[in-house]
């Protein structure tokens, strides 16, 4: 055992892959762009770009600071390095909760999509759903402990193809609508800020969970080559433009295509529903339904990846306990991580079938995630600010860049979690927040190294 992971292992070009898996076109299209369309109406296309700024100022934080400090733990480490112990351990604890919590919502539309390929009667049966996405999960596990150099190779296979489909039936949908065939035409009035006082955070929280996740590129920096400066960090920033557009595409087809009434009912496949509308048949349900397993099993790896690689750098740092912070000999995995989340995932998965469908699974697991990830995105746009904060020096460019970009960002994010949080449901409450307090019951200020030393002592 070590505590290296394996460097050299990806290219800048798997690198952007990767943003784009973690964000997964395909998964969030599928499951999260209803719920927009539910909660923002005909602003729901406004929503996806206006939200898209602070999104891209915190990818602009990510590119600083692995520019400064590339690290597997990335935001737990850089927020350890500005802040202290405590903000650095609770932004780690945020991202092991909101990847541990998607173990749940991103099985279950696994499941469901095995299932529209089968026997699309069942796809509402939730013990069955949960079932069939948790075999997909440990499967998933088993090829991210075999090493990352071939869950890259399978990773690039499989967001090629997803981004393929999604581009066809996007195209397909435009030149339908352009044909005649649009329910509502195209109107400017969906660029308007006329939200409702109680949908502007609720829909920022749904479009913050569909960016979520292209910064996974950061938790790979030490096994991404460096073929090019800063390719981790570069190829996180440059994946957010392919998703942005991604989802662009779709709520301006699904605008166009149905009524907001359908649209916001669509929410186990909504490519699904795009693809037959567009006129694609069967063929394009088909491919709909394998966008979707591809976009999954992608965007589970990467969290995976990343809830590994986090808990491996705290384990590292004795932030939790150092068995974490170990590799195997043969793979370089941090196996222990994966032994501990694929334990833990098959019981939340299963627990997550006692749910009353599968709608309400998505919904409560979506507000939960938000809230996590604006909480550890908010941190690192704040870090990246106070660590470039004398830049002004040298470069106006670079203080807007990494200072102005970044804070903004992060005020804006931790501002709607705050609020968002008082329109929470029990649940969601105990999920978002439960989560991120209980980590206080596994901190030790003086770290597990100390706590390891008095154990061999006694």
């Amino acid at each position: 055992m070590s505590d290296t992971l394996k460097a050299d292992s990806l290219s800048f070009f798997e690198s952007i892959i990767m943003g784009v898996a973690g964000s997964a076109p395909g998964f969030s299209i599928a499951v999260a762009i209803s719920g927009l369309l539910a909660t923002a109406g005909d602003l729901s296309l406004n929503a996806v770009l206006i939200f898209a700024l602070p999104m891209l100022g915190i990818a602009l934080a990510y590119k600083g600071l692995n520019e400064k400090f590339a690290n597997a733990g990335a935001a737990y480490e850089w927020t350890k390095i500005g802040f202290g112990k405590l903000p650095g351990y609770f932004s780690g604890w945020a991202l092991l909760v909101a990847s541990m919590v998607f173990m749940i919502t991103g099985s279950v539309p696994l499941g469901t999509a095995t299932i529209d390929l089968v026997a699309p009667a069942l796809a509402g049966h939730v013990l069955l759903t949960t079932g069939i996405g948790a075999v997909w999960f440990l499967g998933i596990g088993l090829v991210l402990i075999a090493g990352i150099e071939i869950t890259s190779r399978v990773q690039v296979v499989m967001s090629s193809i997803e981004l393929s489909i999604l581009f066809a039936i996007s195209v397909a949908a435009f030149v339908r609508t352009a044909g005649g065939h649009a329910v509502n035409p195209f109107s400017w009035s969906w660029f308007g800020l006329h939200y409702s006082r109680g949908s502007f955070a609720s829909s920022a929280l749904i479009v913050v969970f569909l960016y979520w996740g292209w910064d996974v590129t950061a938790n790979l920096s030490e096994e991404t080559r460096n073929d090019r400066p800063n390719a981790a960090g570069n190829g996180g920033f440059l994946s957010v433009f392919v998703t942005i557009a991604s989802f662009a595409a779709f709520t301006a087809a699904t605008l166009m295509l149905f009524s907001l009434r359908e649209s916001s009912g669509f929410s186990d496949n909504l490519i699904y529903q795009v693809a037959i509308a567009a006129g694609l048949g069967k063929v394009g349900g088909y491919a709909a339904a394998l966008a979707l397993i591809l976009s999954s099993i992608a965007t589970l790896e990467t969290t995976m990846l990343q809830f590994s690689r986090t808990l491996f750098a705290m384990g590292r740092d004795r932030a939790l306990p150092g068995c974490f912070g170990e590799v195997h000999a043969r793979t370089v995995t941090p196996v222990r991580t994966m032994y501990l989340l694929l334990g833990v995932g098959l019981v939340a998965i299963f627990g997550a079938s006692l749910m009353p469908s599968v709608a309400s699974i998505l919904a409560d697991s979506v507000n939960a995630i938000a809230v996590q990830v604006s909480y550890y995105y908010g941190l690192a746009g704040l870090v990246c600010a106070w660590l470039y904060r004398s830049s002004y020096r040298e470069s106006l460019g670079t203080f807007l860049k990494y200072v102005a970009a970044p804070a903004l960002s992060a005020v804006i994010l931790m501002t709607l979690g705050i609020y968002a949080i008082s329109t929470f449901d029990m649940i969601t409450r105990m999920v978002g927040i439960g989560g991120l307090v209980a980590g206080i019951l596994f901190f030790r200020p003086g770290g597990y190294r100390r706590l390891a030393a008095a154990v061999s002592v006694s």
